[in-house]
């Protein structure tokens, strides 16, 4: 979506991948290198296809939301576009235990959420702003205040608030780790340990992510 030239060319890919995941699930003629691939790791690892059809609804959301008025709008869109590839990955990691999908609902939401103030900027350079409406309004802040690039008491307020919502969900997806599954779950792991970083980071630059 953010690379495509335009908005229509950007739905026009979308639809393809959309018709793509179709043909890798029904049966049909993949036409893609990516949709070829995928056809055998389906079948072998038992790929639950909703996960890409939701991953798929979620970038979609990109085309159609610039802005979420509350948290639950913006959750959604979290764990469309993050919890899914939690889901996706499960059975190619060998986790089976049901209690996975809890963890990995929640690793994603975590992960999604430190991207989102890790790339306030970015994503205002692009016309969006991922953090709550709602939320910005309580803390006293403003999109012109955003754009500004500093870090007002105001806006570090804010930036916590996300974070301490992210760390949140980093300890239930810990709570959540399906006992024994461990060993299946290190590549999650590792990637929750970088974006933990992440956000540790940001904290210790006292919530400045306009300056690199």
């Amino acid at each position: 979506v953010d690379e495509a030239p335009d908005s229509a060319e950007a739905a026009r890919q979308l639809a393809f991948w959309r018709d793509e995941i179709a043909r890798v699930f029904d049966g049909g003629t993949a036409q893609s290198p990516q949709g070829q691939a995928l056809v055998p790791v389906a079948r072998q690892f038992d790929l639950p296809r909703r996960s890409f059809d939701d991953l798929i609804d979620g970038v979609q959301m990109d085309l159609d939301h610039r802005r979420y008025e509350t948290f639950d709008d913006l959750r959604e869109y979290c764990w469309r576009v993050a919890s899914t590839v939690g889901l996706i990955c499960l059975n190619i990691f060998g986790c089976r235990h049901p209690g996975g999908r809890d963890y990995a609902m929640n690793l994603g939401l975590a992960l999604q959420l430190t991207n989102i103030v890790r790339d306030v900027k970015t994503d205002l350079d692009h016309g969006r702003i991922y953090l709550p409406q709602d939320e910005l309004r309580r803390f006293g802040c403003t999109e012109q205040n955003l754009a500004a690039g500093l870090v007002t008491p105001q806006i570090r307020a804010l930036l916590q608030h996300q974070l301490t919502r992210a760390r949140a969900y980093y300890d239930q997806a810990a709570a959540a780790m399906p006992a024994g599954e461990a060993r299946h779950l290190v590549a999650a792991e590792i990637m929750g340990a970088i974006y933990f970083a992440i956000l540790r980071r940001i904290e210790g630059r006292g919530y400045d992510v306009f300056h690199e």
